[in-house]
């Protein structure tokens, strides 16, 4: 959306803060002299997510668009290949697809978590399907017993956007962990961040040794410096997808104390959606639902109004307060570059609703409870017409 800077905005949508040793942390590295990528901090950064995640591979990267990518060129994929993902996405879940040639086929999402919708995942698949794309739409895990078995079933390969997910669970394991692959955000809207940056999880170790090759600009490098050859070389398709050890040093600050950050970013959810309960049942607006047996990842706190006039009056209702509130993504089976392809555009029509409907609060690690207020007292002195 627009946005008129000569509003005087107090709150915004996203501050970026920091939350522990970041100075310290990239004082450290640019005194050693290790301000390129996979270094101390990079392989600090790994190591944690590994080990808390309990993936096989972790590999911090550039971003979680240039992970994505990373993914499209494990799986091999090639022109005429399809590759399955939900409508409601930002476009860097298809673009890293696309870039290689797939034909993206869009799928509708559920009409409660918004994540892709798996009872018609099935109907989508042909033989020309490669990679079956989730997105744990603001960290709520997709229903990924179903759709992994499905995936099975066909002999598709599972690719988990986590993007929102880092630290939500599915039945009690780790999103990012049920995929063949999985993408990490590090991007300054996202609850653990080093301003742009990302990962990519590997669960099949098939693609371990590749994926060092292909973020390394397609050479053995990594393998040359654990002394497993006396030379490195050229010897695969690939780019430069490694992060900034300075970057990764803000990073591993940040991921030392994810459990501080989560319980605080709790906190701010479960108080909007507590304040707001009484309000949303008398103005017919819907707040978000969790599933039992997911533990979301307190990733953003959104509210689905009941028209699109009603949102656009809460968004400028709140800008006069000088608060900024957002939409969310528009859907990408209606966009100009979606048109290019013919056929295979299939109905969606939740997206359509969701996309005209859904409006995202301020949400940020360092919002304060005085902040919050202020958001919450607005929201309540406003009706729905």
């Amino acid at each position: 959306m627009g946005i008129d800077t000569t509003m005087n905005i107090t709150i915004p949508f996203n501050r970026s803060s920091l939350c522990g040793r970041e100075l310290e942390y990239i004082f450290q590295t640019i005194t050693i002299g290790q301000i390129a990528g996979d270094q101390t901090f990079s392989k600090k950064c790994q190591a944690l997510l590994e080990q808390t995640l309990g993936v096989p591979r972790a590999l911090v990267t550039t971003s979680c668009t240039h992970a994505l990518e990373m993914t499209a060129l494990l799986l091999d994929v090639q022109p005429g290949d399809e590759v399955i993902v939900p409508s409601f996405t930002f476009v860097s879940t298809v673009n890293a697809f696309v870039l290689r040639g797939a034909r993206p086929v869009f799928c509708d999402v559920r009409p409660d978590t918004l994540n892709l919708d798996e009872s018609m995942l099935e109907a989508l698949i042909t033989p020309h399907t490669k990679a079956i794309v989730l997105v744990h739409y603001a960290g709520v895990g997709c229903e990924l017993d179903p759709i992994m078995e499905i995936a099975r079933r066909h002999g598709v390969a599972v690719v988990e956007d986590n993007a929102h997910g880092l630290f939500g669970k599915y039945k009690g394991r780790w999103l990012g962990s049920f995929g063949n692959l999985a993408a990490q955000s590090f991007h300054e809207t996202k609850n653990i961040t080093c301003g742009e940056g990302g990962a990519i999880l590997i669960n099949d170790a098939r693609f371990v040794d590749r994926a060092e090759i292909i973020r390394e600009k397609g050479t053995n490098r990594s393998r040359f410096f654990r002394g497993q050859v006396d030379k490195y070389s050229w010897v695969d398709i690939g780019s430069s997808y490694l992060m900034s050890d300075v970057l990764a040093a803000f990073l591993y600050a940040q991921l030392e104390v994810w459990q501080t950050i989560q319980a605080k970013r709790r906190s701010i959810w479960q108080r909007y959606h507590a304040e707001l309960a009484a309000w949303c049942l008398r103005n017919g607006v819907r707040q978000p639902f969790i599933p039992d047996h997911c533990e979301q990842a307190f990733h953003m706190y959104y509210l689905l109004l009941p028209s699109p006039r009603a949102r656009t009056a809460l968004i400028a209702h709140l800008m006069a307060s000088g608060i900024l509130a957002v939409f969310h993504y528009l859907p990408l089976h209606l966009s100009e570059f979606a048109a290019r392809w013919d056929g295979r555009h299939h109905d969606c029509p939740v997206t359509e609703t969701v996309s005209d409907l859904l409006l995202r609060l301020p949400f940020y690690n360092s919002l304060a409870e005085t902040e919050q207020e202020r958001v919450i007292e607005a929201i309540l002195a406003f009706q729905c017409e």
